[in-house]
């Protein structure tokens, strides 16, 4: 996870309490989020302890566990009929090596999991995501450029102005081949429910 400006300290400092604070309320052991979100004891152990920047992967495996999205991770919890907010203060979760970004601009909590992102590809930039929970379905509008999305092994030309939807229970991927910088709009919908890698099944979040 990166980020500028001093924000990254308090994006860390805020993961941390909020992973604590809901494996205590869930009585939770290290041992056993870990078994659930195949996240390591050891990178739980530093997570928690605000030693260590989580990538946008081991954070999204933690929030599936909690049956929570990345938001709740990184923000606090707060309820608000009316919210706006800036690209500038959202969280910078992925940076590629080109200088490529990766803003989470927002969550929703309830029925299901909503996150809507900013992607900035920069030419041979791309990002390898896991599966996401059973269910799980995203949607990326491209507004510049051209994306390459990779969905079960398969790469589709998703060019600006085009939509995609597709079931992101599968490993999946997104690239920029092209030489300009291509920038898309990602919106994640994932099914309510704690989310155990182990057994493959969801249960209602606590």
């Amino acid at each position: 996870m990166t980020d500028t400006g001093g924000r990254v300290g308090a994006v860390t400092a805020a993961v941390a309490r909020q992973v604590r604070e809901l494996r205590a309320a869930r009585g939770w052991s290290f041992e056993e989020l870990a078994g659930r979100s195949g996240v390591s004891k050891a990178m739980l152990v530093q997570i928690e302890s605000a030693r260590t920047n989580p990538s946008v992967g081991t954070l999204c495996r933690v929030a599936d566990a909690f049956g929570v999205n990345i938001a709740r991770l990184v923000e606090p919890d707060e309820e608000r009929t009316v919210r706006i907010s800036s690209t500038a203060e959202a969280p910078v979760l992925w940076q590629g090596e080109h200088g490529g970004t990766g803003h989470l601009l927002s969550g929703l909590g309830e029925p299901d999991l909503v996150e809507l992102w900013d992607w900035r590809l920069e030419p041979g930039e791309g990002h390898r995501s896991a599966d996401h929970p059973r269910g799980t379905r995203e949607v990326l509008h491209v507004l510049t450029g051209t994306v390459i999305v990779n969905v079960d092994g398969q790469d589709h030309a998703v060019r600006a102005g085009d939509t995609i939807e597709f079931h992101a229970d599968r490993e999946h991927g997104y690239r920029n081949d092209a030489a300009e910088r291509a920038r898309l709009m990602m919106v994640t919908v994932t099914p309510s429910g704690e989310w155990d890698r182990r057994t493959r099944s969801r249960r209602p979040r606590q």
